[in-house]
């Protein structure tokens, strides 16, 4: 497996959540090749349940990360879900 980097981070609100074959699929489909992988670590919340981190990686050479953060952010608004997400990787 090529070395992956951490592309996109992002935590979904309100308890919601979404297991990793979804996830890879959906990440899979935002940037166009299966050469990916993902993680999910969860997170101790202050006050509330249990919260986790999603991560998205993938070659550190991928290239239009704008675009591929707006099609990522409209498939997880079509799924119904709510997320706060961050670039990571700084070309």
């Amino acid at each position: 497996m090529p070395h992956h980097v951490p592309l996109f981070r992002f935590w979904l609100r309100n308890g919601q959540s979404i297991g990793p074959s979804a996830l890879r699929r959906l990440w899979a489909s935002a940037c166009g090749t299966e050469d990916v992988t993902v993680t999910r670590e969860a997170r101790e919340a202050a006050f509330g349940p249990e919260t986790h981190t999603y991560s998205l990686c993938g070659s550190p050479k991928t290239a239009n990360l704008p675009n591929i953060e707006g099609r990522l952010r409209r498939m997880l608004a079509d799924m119904a879900l709510s997320a706060t997400i961050i670039h990571t990787h700084l070309s």
